[in-house]
């Protein structure tokens, strides 16, 4: 799931994180997505990560439209669907416990017309990758998924997996911890890496990624 540390007693981000709503205006729609922090904890709310690296597929970082997306830890569907909205084919994944919630949002949220570009599927990192063709992605989606140093190495296969020579990874995060750099290192041991974006005020990175023997495709 996409899950990242949290403390108690945040005030006001704690409150909006304990909202059962929270609303988002992308792509000329108002998003409403169900937040559920007492049942799923973390992996069910709209973190700041997600909100960035929408405003930056809307702001054209990269044109998404018929082209394939996989997004990885989609937590309440708000990057996949915003994807989907600007005229993507995405992918949208999760661990099991958290699709029906994921689905949900995502079906509230997208017209009938878009639904078939949409599919809510279960991935765990390193464990299902027989069900998703090697390759088979253009972009690689992920917010706030770089959080517990055990699931470093099944994410970093996963991604290899996920790949051709084409695909564009874009990662955004906020870094707090010197394990999200260990992370980053990892990364960059396999991939060419670019920071692409910094919200100065929500504090968080996009970083782009792509198999180093296409670094200058991008």
């Amino acid at each position: 799931m996409a899950l990242v540390p949290y403390e108690e007693g945040a005030g006001w981000g704690a409150r909006q994180l304990h909202s059962p709503l929270a609303t988002h205006r992308f792509a000329s729609r108002t998003i409403r997505l169900r937040q559920d922090w007492r049942r799923l904890g973390v992996a069910a709310v709209v973190w700041d990560a997600a909100v960035v690296l929408c405003t930056y597929l809307e702001m054209g970082g990269i044109d998404v439209r018929d082209r394939s997306v996989i997004e990885l830890g989609a937590g309440t569907g708000l990057v996949g669907i915003v994807a989907t909205l600007l005229g993507a084919h995405v992918t949208i994944t999760d661990r099991a416990a958290a699709l029906e919630f994921l689905e949900s949002n995502v079906q509230a949220n997208l017209p009938s017309e878009l639904r078939l570009r949409a599919v809510v599927k279960e991935l765990t990192w390193g464990k299902d990758l027989a069900n998703f063709p090697p390759g088979a992605f253009d972009f690689i989606l992920g917010a706030d998924i770089v959080y517990l140093e055990e699931t470093f190495a099944e994410l970093l296969q996963t991604l290899e997996h996920l790949c051709s020579a084409q695909t564009v990874i874009l990662l955004s995060c906020r870094i707090r911890y010197e394990r999200d750099h260990k992370f980053l290192k990892m990364l960059r041991s396999r991939f060419s890496v670019y920071e692409v974006h910094y919200d100065s005020s929500k504090d968080v990175h996009i970083y782009k990624a792509q198999q180093r023997s296409c670094k200058d495709d991008f």
